[in-house]
């Protein structure tokens, strides 16, 4: 018996045979070919359909898949094990399925990361570093999903012990409420900010303790909500900075649609209130006491 040791890929097969039984073989038949070789498969089909694959499953995630694209070019040759692989690290953590979702959406140069050098690093840092709890991982991310997108080296750890040194630590530590602070950058965001509240008079302790009592003050614009609202207070309410160091979250209302209006209630009917009763109060609450106050003054004016 004939082995063959390393088969061609082509057979070629005499007809001697043939010829021996046959006195007059027929010449079109010299040889036929027998190929060892699979059947050649449709690679532009077969692309075309995990391309398809990709984009329902983006869909499936309430991804716009053309703006994911354009984000992000090097989703378009990225595996679907690869962008699933990005769903499974984050639901590991706790993130269901509709949040992932709008983070992916919102950061689509996710889908391609690896999620063992770009995304447990981060959660390992929120973990071991800050120390969140496990349960609170969720709510930081669901909160600021750009965390997501940041360097630990460089952004998260410096920036979170820049606010450790200044005051948030024990009982002032970053939670999930404020791990919001850790994608701000200390030397374009963070110091301005600081330095602001520093020019209106406020001591460094001072500013230390407003932000400490409402760490959003670190998260706002200068230009659009402080100087406005220091403005308007100042020149309008006739103010006492002495008040906002009592009650800084005074910025965090909207000056249009709660601090103008309220105030020009007061001042019609001659009232005044202090900054916290004025704006921590619902519509209907301060409402009601406006209208026990003009009953008292009434009252006052009978008697």
């Amino acid at each position: 018996m004939l082995t063959w040791i390393n088969p061609p890929k082509t057979l070629l097969l005499p007809f001697t045979s043939i010829s021996s039984i046959s006195p007059k073989p027929n010449k079109t038949l010299k040889s036929f070919h027998i190929s060892t070789q699979p059947p050649m498969l449709n690679t532009s089909t077969d692309c075309g359909l995990k391309f398809r694959e990709k984009l329902l499953y983006l869909q499936q995630l309430k991804i716009n898949p053309t703006k994911a694209l354009q984000l992000n070019p090097h989703l378009r040759s990225a595996t679907l094990n690869t962008i699933k692989s990005v769903e499974t690290c984050l639901f590991s953590m706790g993130i269901e399925r509709s949040a992932i979702g709008r983070i992916l959406d919102m950061h689509p140069q996710l889908l391609t990361s690896d999620p063992y050098k770009d995304l447990y690093p981060i959660f390992d840092f929120l973990l071991n570093d800050v120390v969140l709890p496990f349960y609170d991982i969720r709510k930081s991310i669901i909160r600021c999903p750009r965390i997501l997108v940041c360097s630990v080296e460089d952004q998260l750890k410096p920036t979170f012990q820049f606010l450790k040194e200044f005051g948030f630590s024990g009982q002032n530590r970053i939670t999930c409420q404020t791990t919001v602070l850790l994608v701000s950058s200390v030397e374009l965001t963070l110091n301005p900010k600081i330095d602001y509240m520093l020019s209106l008079g406020f001591k460094y302790d001072e500013v230390v303790n407003m932000v400490l009592r409402s760490p959003g003050l670190l998260t706002f614009s200068i230009e659009k909500n402080f100087r406005p609202k220091v403005g308007f207070f100042l020149n309008e309410m006739n103010g006492d900075l002495r008040e906002l160091k009592k009650f800084p979250q005074y910025f965090s209302f909207s000056l249009e649609g709660k601090i103008k209006p309220r105030h020009r209630l007061l001042v019609e009917h001659g009232f005044s209130m202090s900054l916290s009763d004025m704006l921590k109060v619902s519509d209907g609450e301060f409402n009601a006491r406006l209208i026990e106050m003009r009953l008292r003054l009434v009252e006052d004016k009978q008697l």
